[in-house]
């Protein structure tokens, strides 16, 4: 099965680009990304603060069964443009990947479908490619799956 979020990574280069075409209004698609209980859902973590605005932050946690916590993010936001643009760093605490830059970019295609491209710089080709070692691809897939239903339940 195709999958449809794409996942671009030059060999060589220290960035990535991921882009996926949802079938929700540019609106529900930035929404997703910047409310917390949306974001929740979608993502499967906990949101222990989103602060949506330029000069926010923000922390994710997920823990397993025992409470204990085998995941947790945080950033910065440096540019929130509603509808259009998010500009983050995003740092997974206790991995081995660095603080990476983050670009997320909302397109409006028509009135109900959007694009999201999210373009990654990370702080060497050798860190990206770690990554991409990873189930990387197929995990993005599946959170924007979950994504394009949550979302689909508010339109």
């Amino acid at each position: 099965m195709e999958q449809k979020t794409k996942v671009n990574a030059e060999d060589g280069k220290q960035d990535l680009t991921i882009t996926r075409e949802f079938d929700l209004p540019v609106e529900l698609l930035f929404k997703a990304h910047t409310d917390a209980e949306i974001v929740a859902q979608w993502m499967g973590t906990k949101v222990i603060k989103l602060e949506s605005k330029t000069h926010g932050s923000y922390q994710f946690e997920t823990s397993d069964a025992n409470g204990n916590v085998v995941f947790s993010a945080n950033g910065v936001i440096h540019e929130f443009s509603p509808n259009t643009r998010i500009k983050r760093t995003f740092e997974m605490e206790n991995a081995p990947f660095g603080v990476q830059l983050e670009v997320c970019e909302f397109e409006k295609l028509s009135d109900d479908i959007s694009k999201i491209t999210i373009h990654t710089i990370y702080e060497s080709a050798a860190q990206r490619d770690q990554l991409l070692k990873l189930p990387f691809a197929m995990g993005i897939n599946m959170a924007h799956g979950r994504l394009q239903d949550v979302m689909n339940k508010l339109k």
